[in-house]
C-alpha cells in the first residue's frame, strides 16, 4: 500500500495550498476579462486578447522572470509593497500562488467566455423586456448558465497551478517546505543521484492529481448542466 514520505506529504500539502490559492487569485479578475472579451466591443480588444493568452505561448521563465522584475523585492510593486505593508512575494509560497494564478489564467478566461458566447442573449432580453432589472437577469439567468464553464475553469486552473514549474522556480526559487511544489520536488529528485525511485513517486501522485482534477471538472459541469436542464 502507497504511503506517503514526509517529504512526499509536505510538497503535496504545498501544491494544493498553493493552487487552491491561485484559483481565488485569478477566478474573479478572470470573470470580469471574460465578460469584457465576450460581451463588449471596444478599442485594442485584440491587443488585450493576446496579452490575456500571452502566458499560453510565452515560455514560463519568462513569465518569471517578468514577475521577479515586478514583485520583488528591488521590482517596482514588489518594492512598495515592501516599503508599505511589508509584504513580500518572491521567494515565498504565496509568491507560487501567483505565479500559478497568471499561468492558469487564460486557461480560466477562455473557459468562461466560451459558456458567456454560448448563452441565447435572447433569453437576457426577453426578461429585461418582462421588466427584470440588469441586476437580477445576471442573477438568474446569465451566471446559472455560465456556472458550468466557471467551475470548470476554475478545476482547469487548480489543475494547471498543480504543474505549475517555469514561472514558479524562476520567481521563488526552489525552497524545501516553503515553494517546493510536486514539480519542483520532482525536479529535484531527479537532479538527485540515485533518486530516480523518488522522482517517480512524485511524478504517479502528480498524474494522479491532475487526472482526478480533470475528471471532477467533468463531473461538475455535467452535474450543473443536468440541474440546469431540469
Amino acid at each position: 500500500m502507497w504511503s506517503l514520505s514526509p517529504a512526499e506529504s509536505e510538497a503535496l500539502v504545498l501544491s494544493l495550498r498553493v493552487a487552491t490559492w491561485s484559483v481565488a487569485i485569478g477566478l474573479p479578475p478572470a470573470m470580469a476579462v471574460a465578460w469584457l472579451l465576450a460581451r463588449t466591443q471596444f478599442p485594442g480588444r485584440v491587443v488585450v486578447d493576446g496579452i490575456v493568452h500571452m502566458p499560453l505561448v510565452l515560455p514560463p521563465v519568462a513569465i518569471g522572470y517578468g514577475l521577479l522584475a515586478l514583485f520583488g523585492r528591488n521590482g517596482i510593486i514588489g518594492g512598495w509593497l515592501y516599503e508599505t505593508f511589508g509584504v513580500t512575494l518572491a521567494f515565498t509560497w504565496q509568491g507560487a500562488a501567483v505565479a500559478s494564478a497568471v499561468m492558469g489564467f487564460p486557461l480560466i478566461v477562455r473557459s468562461i467566455r466560451l459558456s458567456l458566447e454560448a448563452i441565447d442573449t435572447g433569453l437576457e432580453a426577453a426578461a429585461r423586456t418582462l421588466g427584470a432589472s440588469r441586476l437580477r437577469v445576471l442573477a438568474t439567468i446569465t451566471l446559472p448558465l455560465v456556472l458550468p464553464g466557471i467551475l470548470a475553469g476554475a478545476v482547469l486552473g487548480f489543475a494547471r497551478s498543480l504543474g505549475e514549474f517555469g514561472a514558479t522556480i524562476t520567481f521563488v526559487s526552489n525552497i524545501p517546505g516553503e515553494t517546493r511544489t510536486l514539480p519542483l520536488a520532482l525536479y529535484s529528485a531527479v537532479q538527485t543521484p540515485d533518486g530516480q525511485t523518488l522522482a517517480l513517486r512524485f511524478a504517479v501522485l502528480s498524474v494522479v492529481l491532475a487526472i482526478a482534477a480533470l475528471i471532477m471538472s467533468e463531473l461538475l459541469a455535467r452535474r450543473v448542466r443536468r440541474q440546469i436542464g431540469s
